[in-house]
């Protein structure tokens, strides 16, 4: 049960990584060059896909290293869950506000506001992927070596 639920919070935490920086050093930058009336059009499309599949990664992440943890794993494993579940917390209290005012029907995508928004949010989205990068990093040091640190 261990090693299954260690290989899922693994697997999990890379899906979530690989989705985050592809969305940071490719689809935000590509969306951004369309300029601001198309970024803000894309982007409420582009977020109700990617929110799904992001939130059921980083949980399913977490509570896979949870059950790892609890079937003997370190403690690592519960930080490294952590540091995933983490971008839950994140996205709800620190990025929320920023999506609700991209997706509210009054923006005007050709206002600096919305530039300003779009700017502010691929600074927090970027932080998301650290974020999950450190994690992955973690889950990764303690499959490879399969030892506390």
């Amino acid at each position: 049960m261990r090693q299954i639920a260690e290989f899922v919070a693994v697997l999990s935490c890379s899906m979530f990584t690989g989705a985050s920086v592809y969305i940071s050093l490719v689809e935000h930058p590509a969306r951004m060059e369309c300029g601001v009336v198309i970024a803000t059009t894309e982007f409420a499309p582009s977020y109700r896909r990617a929110t799904i599949m992001q939130a059921t990664l980083a949980a399913l992440g977490l509570l896979s290293s949870i059950a790892a943890w609890l079937d003997g794993a370190t403690f690592w494993w519960l930080v490294a869950g952590a540091l995933l579940g983490s971008v839950i917390p994140f996205t709800l209290f620190v990025i929320l506000p920023t999506n609700k005012l991209l997706l509210s029907p009054t923006l005007d995508g050709r206002s600096v506001e919305a530039e300003h928004l779009l700017k502010r949010w691929g600074r927090l989205h970027a932080l998301r992927s650290l974020l999950s990068g450190f994690a992955l990093l973690l889950f990764l040091y303690l499959m490879i070596f399969n030892k506390p640190l």
